[in-house]
């Protein structure tokens, strides 16, 4: 009996030590990465603001070839949604919609990712015309993990995760429109 009481309270003391550590850590995240591009600044937000275009550059449009996916609305506008549906779990099915745009500047993106997990985040493309015939583009990622889930952001590098996608869409970028 003494054993099974031991045991008993070392599994309690094993979960509640996450439970506790997650009260102290962060819930946001932000991710970015940049990318000067040799192309006039005209050009390459035209090319960025085009929704579509993500599928040529994107590292988790190009994950899955046979992905479904569907369109709403005017591409390069506010409103424009493009949604997948992928069996790939790397994928999955979701949702990215155009909220918000400063012309010429900024693109705020809405996402809903629905499988393998439900959430909703906020991506950007921040576009800077450094001299004539260069552009950098930045292209960040904003997430949040409500307690009791933000104690894995302990254990997971999301600067690493998401920004290494991030650096293979933007040098993929930079190719096409170089």
């Amino acid at each position: 009996m003494k054993v099974l009481k031991i045991i008993l309270i070392i599994l309690l003391v094993l979960i509640a030590i996450p439970l506790v550590a997650a009260l102290f850590l962060p819930k946001d995240y932000a991710v970015k990465r940049e990318v000067i591009i040799n192309k006039p600044h005209e050009e390459v937000y035209g090319y960025v603001r085009m929704l579509r275009n993500q599928d040529n550059f994107s590292t988790w449009s190009l994950r899955d070839p046979s992905m479904k996916k569907t369109y709403t609305g005017s591409d390069g506008q506010v409103g424009f949604i493009a949604a997948w549906e992928s069996e790939n779990p790397d994928v999955g099915v979701g949702e990215q919609e155009i909220i918000g745009i400063n012309e010429g500047k900024r693109i705020d993106y809405a996402l809903r990712f629905k499988e393998p997990f439900e959430a909703s985040d906020r991506a950007y493309m921040e576009f800077e015309e450094l001299h004539s015939g260069q552009t950098k583009v930045i292209w960040g990622f904003e997430g949040r993990m409500d307690y009791p889930m933000n104690a894995m952001l302990a254990f997971m590098d999301m600067e690493n995760l998401i920004g290494n996608d991030f650096e293979e869409g933007l040098q993929r970028l930079k190719e096409i429109l170089e």
